[in-house]
């Protein structure tokens, strides 16, 4: 099985590679256009010449099965239109785009080409978050904060702010009936957001502060007289009476820990199962990321 993976980043780096190196069967192919990066992430995993590509026609060449995008978001769109036009299954990081109409293109290229795109939103994999779908969620309360990054909206929300609504979106437990946003913008930067949703029986507020006291991530759900925490996706601690607390074990990897490895894994079985995958949900949490957008540029007075 070839796989591609385009853009050797951090995230590529530290998350994605140290999965997909050790999958049996996966004959990796790397490709960037940092010549000296390339070799020095393919030395250290003792790749061939014939698997480092320093264009995406070369990488396309090789036949791919399957195809990683790590690269930086505003050429996602380019390089997934080609990916998709080829016929490659792709799992791209979040977000799709910066921009909703190309993230609407990209969703409707994937259909009518009938291949599979996926969206790297990990946390619905991450086992902390994903056993709290299986709690009573009558509120639901997530803040990933930050220190000292104020940023431009858009970058800021469909860069960072998307994991929140994607996870909220995800453990809610009904249909979505009300929207509503709150943020402090200053200078054009955004400080601070504040989502809400609301539907029958439930709450859910998702929470970023860039001007935090610390950067840290933290999910609440409750009802029915208890509560579910995680902290920074590796302390569960549930509070019926007395708070019961369980910590990542010593030896559990990190992507796994976040639900990276099981995202991988899944797309991959999908793949060699010729299962299509379709990104039509993932578009909802771009679609309402949009609407934060406008409400937060409307807030501050932005064009």
């Amino acid at each position: 099985m070839k796989v591609g993976v385009i853009g050797l980043g951090d995230i590529a780096q530290k998350a994605y590679l140290p999965v997909l190196a050790f999958q049996p069967g996966v004959e990796l192919h790397l490709q960037t256009r940092t010549p000296a990066t390339l070799d020095r992430v393919a030395d250290s995993l003792h790749l061939p010449a014939a698997q480092r590509h320093r264009d995406l026609d070369s990488l396309l060449a090789q036949g791919l099965d399957a195809a990683f995008v790590h690269a930086p978001t505003s050429v996602h769109p380019e390089i997934v239109t080609a990916l998709l036009e080829a016929g490659v299954p792709t799992y791209v990081d979040k977000p799709l785009a910066y921009q909703l109409a190309d993230s609407e293109r990209l969703v409707e290229l994937a259909e009518r080409r009938g291949v599979s795109l996926a969206v790297g939103f990990n946390r619905r994999f991450a086992p902390g978050y994903a056993q709290c779908a299986d709690h009573p969620r009558e509120l639901i309360l997530m803040q990933k904060n930050r220190i000292g990054l104020p940023e431009e909206p858009r970058s800021m929300i469909l860069d960072d702010f998307i994991h929140v609504v994607d996870t909220l979106r995800f453990l809610v437990p009904g249909q979505i009936d009300d929207v509503g946003v709150r943020a402090r913008v200053e200078g054009g930067l955004l400080h601070h957001v504040v989502l809400q949703l609301a539907g029958d029986g439930f709450t859910a507020l998702g929470v970023m502060n860039r001007l935090s006291g610390s950067n840290e991530e933290i999910l609440e759900v409750s009802g029915q007289d208890t509560k579910r925490q995680v902290v920074n996706l590796a302390e569960t601690v549930d509070h019926k009476g007395q708070p019961t607390v369980r910590r990542r074990g010593d030896w559990v990897p990190v992507a796994r820990q976040r639900g990276i490895e099981q995202a991988v894994l899944a797309f991959l079985d999908a793949v060699r199962a010729g299962r299509v995958l379709s990104a039509r949900d993932a578009l909802e949490t771009h679609e309402l990321c949009e609407r934060v957008v406008r409400a937060v540029r409307e807030r501050s007075g932005a064009a």
